[in-house]
């Protein structure tokens, strides 16, 4: 048989690691003749646009390069299957083309929404009898993916956020006068990205001294006091913001953030929180204000990933063909963690049905009772994660990057 892969949803540092994982696992079995990409997604293969992979990453060298490219090589989709009842004929469609391809198995590499894609595929393969097996190889920096303990892409986007926000931390402290920063973190409605630059106080920071997360309400009140009682401990200040907190609408209601909702009925930009909070801050305590969005550097900055991430990541797109050849369709490869120190992890294929759709939230027992920070608890889940570093290949003074 032949077997598929796709990538959709936002990028990573370690998704392609996912996607060699797949492609070397797949190139040891006899019983699988070619391996294909689907560039955009599900997206894509709708439209026929596919690549023969065989022999692109054969070459350690070639490996090794795809293991630091940061993103998608074979883009991306946010593209939703309508449901089988409203809209069967997409399905057949899909089945047709795996058909006229000769797939035999179809990984899906991505988050939520992706494996709202998968599931559903996965479904209407039993529905018809399909011998295609559907198998979700997990990633998102968004780490609330139900059912498994971390996601891959998380520990890089982690590394990256904490080791940027220290040099935030050094050079907003050179000036002798009052200052506030407000650094805003990805994560969507789901707080770990934000939460994990507490390690930085492990290794001997103050700051951030107040970190705020969407899992506990949020009042532009009780926010400037708690901006005001730092500022009397500290002439710099230094805060971190989840971009899905929700501003309560009672409190400055005109800084609030203009919401649009994408086709899986998400905010599809939910970067502003910082630049709001900026503006109050300016207004009602008057002085030096920024707001840092990192934005997408969170999710693209292979040259500090961590070799945990890039090696679990490697590792689950592995065990997806592992699992679809001994026969299992309808399930994503979970991250099991077996203790903290040693660190040590096991993998397992769960179904997908029960972690579609789903967000897992930072633990509220991890928060502080003031909703301003986050516990030493959460140190030993987060410290693991950000271990080592990739060899990255440099060249002419950049680091090297794979182009299908």
């Amino acid at each position: 048989m032949n077997i598929l892969i796709g990538q959709s949803g936002g990028p990573t540092a370690a998704i392609n690691a996912s996607l060699l994982g797949v492609y070397l696992e797949g190139r040891k079995h006899k019983e699988i003749t070619h391996i294909y990409g689907a560039y955009n997604g599900i997206e894509g293969f709708i439209k026929r646009n596919l690549v023969l992979l065989d022999g692109k990453f054969d070459e350690p060298q070639q490996a090794d390069l795809l293991r630091q490219t940061p993103s998608t090589v074979l883009g991306s989709c946010r593209y939703k299957l309508p449901p089988v009842k409203r809209e069967e004929s997409i399905y057949r469609q899909i089945f047709e083309i795996l058909s006229e391809y000769e797939i035999g198995a179809f990984f899906y590499i991505g988050g939520n929404d992706s494996m709202d894609t998968i599931d559903k595929l996965s479904a209407y393969g039993s529905l018809i009898d399909s011998p295609v097996r559907f198998i979700g190889v997990p990633k998102t920096i968004d780490n609330d993916l139900m059912f498994t303990d971390h996601t891959p892409g998380f520990g890089s986007a982690a590394k990256y956020v904490n080791a940027t926000v220290r040099e935030i931390i050094r050079d907003s402290s050179v000036y002798a006068l009052n200052s506030i920063t407000i650094i805003e973190i990805m994560g969507r409605n789901a707080g770990w990205l934000t939460a994990s630059l507490s390690l930085l106080h492990k290794n001997g920071e103050d700051a951030p001294h107040l970190i705020y997360l969407p899992e506990k309400p949020f009042s532009v009140s009780a926010f400037l006091r708690d901006v005001r009682a730092e500022l009397e401990k500290h002439k710099t200040v230094i805060i971190a913001v989840s971009e899905g907190i929700k501003l309560d609408f009672e409190d400055h209601t005109d800084d609030l953030r203009h919401q649009v909702l994408d086709e899986f009925g998400h905010v599809g930009q939910l970067a502003g929180a910082g630049k709001a909070l900026e503006r109050v801050l300016r207004r009602e305590i008057g002085c030096k204000v920024r707001a840092i969005e990192l934005n997408v550097m969170q999710r693209c900055s292979s040259h500090v990933a961590s070799l945990t991430d890039i090696r679990e990541a490697e590792t689950v797109g592995r065990e997806a063909v592992v699992s679809a050849l001994s026969g299992l369709t309808g399930k994503m490869i979970s991250i099991r963690r077996l203790s903290d120190r040693p660190y040590a992890v096991a993998y397992e294929a769960i179904e997908l049905h029960g972690v579609a759709g789903l967000e897992k939230k930072f633990p509220a027992e991890w928060i502080n009772d003031e909703g301003n920070g986050v516990l030493d608890a959460a140190h030993d889940y987060f410290e693991p994660l950000i271990q080592g570093e990739l060899p990255v290949k440099w060249e002419n003074g950049l680091p090297m990057q794979y182009v299908l």
